[in-house]
């Protein structure tokens, strides 16, 4: 598109905040009435026809002011992308919060929805720390009854898996105890392939026991797929643009249909990197439940071992200027959780 002048770039900055604000067509007697501009009525009328021609604005009807298209958004979001900042009374309102909370990943998950969706005023969407892989963390043998053995497998994450063994012959605590020592010592941190790739020689009950984890992690790895915690789906039915019609419906499907949620992070934040933040407005013309919505989505976590998605949900009329500085301040807060958590294990 033409490259716009700094008097179009500053008009149409003032005609989308406005437009945010008040969810009003914005006219030019709204502007000279309203902004210091120093700028004839007849030179504002001339230059919002310009960006309504240059695809920015649009005028729902004859005698309406003008409200932003998606590629006016786009242009307003890539103008504030990296300079709006969450208040520090903000940020240590909400770190605060989440230096209170149990050390819980299920409780940071139901926090984390509850802080965006208050802040954004929009619906959340947190998915939990998902591990890239199965990472091997520690195993405990505890005799049950004649040949019956529990076998309790942690992996890093702390994901748990409780299994009940049957042995070929009795085997005693101390023995099973033994067992476990060794192989949480040349287990410890591996993935299943590095398990599988070790050259052990041992006894029949580790070679046992050392198979059994391998088959648990592959399947405990399968099913790694990470809750889904949402919050605030009043928010964005209150909207006065969803007030009579079903688009705020349609694209609160999205979060109650897990495989379609899965594509749409899937095709969009998941393959980026941790700390990157990406604006859908409109849908993007590939997802039609959101054609009047936007979206601001994050990674947090800790490449190489486990991560997640956040992100909030809400109207393309949606402060993009406290969403993103809230969306982009608690994937680090998230992320420097999951890591503090990796290590303390």
């Amino acid at each position: 598109m033409p490259e716009l002048s700094e008097r179009q770039k500053n008009l149409l900055l003032i005609i989308i905040r406005d437009y945010i604000d008040s969810a009003q067509p914005v006219g030019s007697k709204r502007l000279v009435e309203h902004y210091q501009l120093d700028l004839s009525s007849a030179t504002i009328r001339n230059e919002m026809s310009a960006l309504t021609d240059l695809g920015y604005l649009r005028q729902p009807h004859t005698s309406a002011g003008r409200v932003p298209t998606e590629e006016g958004y786009r242009f307003f979001v890539s103008q504030m992308m990296n300079q709006a900042e969450l208040p520090k009374s903000i940020q240590n309102n909400i770190s605060h919060q989440f230096h209170q909370a149990r050390s819980d990943v299920d409780h940071w998950m139901h926090l984390a929805a509850s802080v965006l969706a208050h802040q954004s005023q929009g619906v959340s969407v947190v998915t939990a720390p998902r591990a890239d892989s199965a990472y091997f963390q520690h195993v405990e043998l505890i005799s049950t009854q004649g040949r019956q053995v529990l076998m309790v497998l942690v992996l890093i994450g702390g994901e748990v898996s409780q299994q009940l063994l049957s042995l070929a012959e009795p085997v005693t605590q101390e023995r099973l105890s033994q067992t476990a020592s060794h192989l949480n010592g040349l287990l410890a941190g591996r993935t299943i392939d590095e398990i599988i790739a070790l050259s052990t020689q041992s006894d029949a009950l580790n070679q046992d026991i050392l198979i059994l984890i391998m088959q648990e992690m592959r399947r405990m790895s399968k099913s790694l797929s990470g809750e889904v915690y949402t919050d605030g789906l009043t928010n964005v039915l209150s909207e006065p643009e969803f007030a009579e019609s079903d688009d705020a419906r349609r694209a609160l499907r999205l979060f109650e249909e897990r495989s379609s949620l899965q594509d749409l992070l899937s095709r969009t934040i998941t393959n980026s990197a941790v700390g990157g933040l990406q604006v859908l407005i409109g849908g993007e013309g590939e997802w039609e439940e959101l054609r009047q919505c936007s979206m601001v989505l994050a990674r947090y976590g800790v490449p190489g071992f486990a991560t997640g998605t956040l992100g909030v949900l809400g109207p393309m009329r949606m402060s993009y200027a406290r969403t993103i500085p809230t969306v982009r301040y608690v994937a680090g807060l998230l992320s420097d959780l999951v890591n503090d958590r990796i290590a303390g294990e």
